[in-house]
């Protein structure tokens, strides 16, 4: 049965947006630092669901039958799935210290009038082996300020560096829950992707280290204090080299799983099997937030789309878009819904997942493969994110350094640039065959 487009059939992703956005504004008043973490989105989601089938029965649409087909439906599930494999892998690799070799390795081969820029590759090493930028920002930030200090350098300077380093690899991580969201809602491979999304970050990320290496002063490097063996880095570079390769991402993170482990009970002493299996639980666990909401998204998405609500969305933006049907109105729209629905949720793995399936529909309407729109996507949600002065990475930044988030957010050059970046490649002129190329 067709039903007509409505705006009504929104109503229940406005008023999940309310919940959260709303929620974290209090809490954020009140002066809490994490307002807008206190209200957890898996529950904020609820209210919108209860509404979305009242929606579908007064439609004629099935509203259980509705519900459960969106929340098992197989990209979902395959989203689920890599969720849970990337939280065990983070956690086992964080488990045998290979973060920490990571940053020792990195901070160890600085040149002394190198630090910030340094500090920037760092991160992003560390966030593209890891695929958490608020993982990294939590094991690097502190000692990154430990430099500062010890290099008497501006400390609002040298957390943006770090916080703009964890940003590209979150945006690029092949385990990132952004990268996956973002993959599997476009029905983009992960290879095809990364290689998109690389092309864009790259000449950011250049002008980033260049940047940086003109605004601090030469100083020493103080000597690192891990004694993590170097050599636990090779599991984040197989991993990497893997999936840039084309190989199943499934498979990638078990082959990542299993090389952990093993490097974990060859190099470090005190790892042992029960640590192991252990860990592989807790990175499970770490993921169960963003699982529970990938599961729920699912289900109201599936509704809003049964009873009309992405077809009249997608006619509002078509007239908006008149006159201006082709591949650059397509990439500036999904751009700006990306953002705009992260400075709604300060969560960018939360924006994509929201803004997923209507971002897909606005690509294939104007033209743009699914390794583009991914990209896009990607790009803008983590652009907003890391930039946002009520957003988790900017908050724990700033926290762990005392530092303004406000001022903090100008400092972070890599996001203001990956955004220029971005906008650039947008607006250049291409052939259409090489826009409507399939991702």
């Amino acid at each position: 049965m067709s039903v007509r487009p409505s705006a009504v059939a929104l109503t229940p992703l406005l008023v999940f947006l309310a919940l959260f956005f709303g929620a974290g504004l209090y809490y954020t008043a009140q002066g809490e630092p994490m307002g807008f973490y206190q209200l957890r989105a898996p529950v904020a989601i609820l209210p919108a669901l209860a509404l979305g089938l009242w929606l579908a029965r007064r439609r004629g649409v099935p509203p259980q039958a509705t519900l459960l087909s969106g929340m098992g439906e197989s990209n979902v599930m395959l989203m689920c799935l890599i969720f849970l494999l990337a939280g065990a892998f983070a956690m086992v690799s964080k488990g045998v210290g290979a973060v920490d070799a990571v940053v020792a390795l990195g901070l160890g081969a600085l040149p002394p009038a190198l630090i910030l820029p340094g500090l920037f590759l760092v991160a992003s090493f560390v966030s593209l082996s890891i695929g958490t930028s608020m993982g990294t920002v939590a094991a690097v930030v502190p000692i990154a300020l430990g430099v500062a200090d010890a290099a008497g350098l501006d400390r609002v300077l040298v957390t943006g560096a770090v916080l703009g380093g964890a940003m590209f690899g979150d945006n690029l991580s092949i385990i990132s829950d952004t990268t996956i969201a973002a993959t599997r809602s476009q029905g983009a491979e992960m290879r095809d992707k990364f290689r998109e999304n690389l092309r864009i970050a790259a000449p950011a990320a250049l002008v980033t280290v260049l940047m940086l290496a003109t605004m601090g002063e030469s100083s020493p490097v103080p000597p690192s204090e891990s004694t993590a063996s170097p050599w636990l880095v090779l599991p984040y570079l197989l991993v990497l080299v893997l999936a840039v390769a084309g190989i199943d991402v499934v498979l990638v993170l078990g082959i990542g799983i299993v090389a952990a482990g093993l490097a974990g009970l060859g190099l470090a002493p005190e790892y042992g099997p029960v640590d192991f299996v252990g860990d592989i639980y807790a990175g499970f666990e770490s993921m169960v937030e963003i699982t529970l909401l990938s599961i729920l998204i699912g289900g109201l998405a599936a509704l809003i789309k049964a009873t009309g609500g992405l077809d009249w969305l997608a006619g509002v933006i078509a007239r908006f878009a008149r006159g201006h049907t082709g591949r650059r109105s397509g990439e500036l729209s999904i751009a700006a819904l990306a953002a705009g629905t992260d400075a709604l949720t300060a969560n960018n793995t939360v924006a994509i997942l929201v803004s997923g399936s209507l971002a897909r529909d606005i690509a294939q309407r104007h033209g743009i493969s699914p390794r583009r729109a991914a990209s896009v996507l990607d790009i803008f949600a983590c652009v907003l994110q890391g930039v946002l002065p009520y957003g988790a990475q900017v908050l724990l930044a700033a926290s762990l350094g005392a530092l303004s988030p406000l001022a903090l957010a100008g400092s972070v050059h890599y996001c203001w640039l990956l955004a220029l970046s971005a906008f650039a490649f947008m607006l250049w002129p291409r052939r259409k065959a090489a826009a409507t190329q399939a991702g």
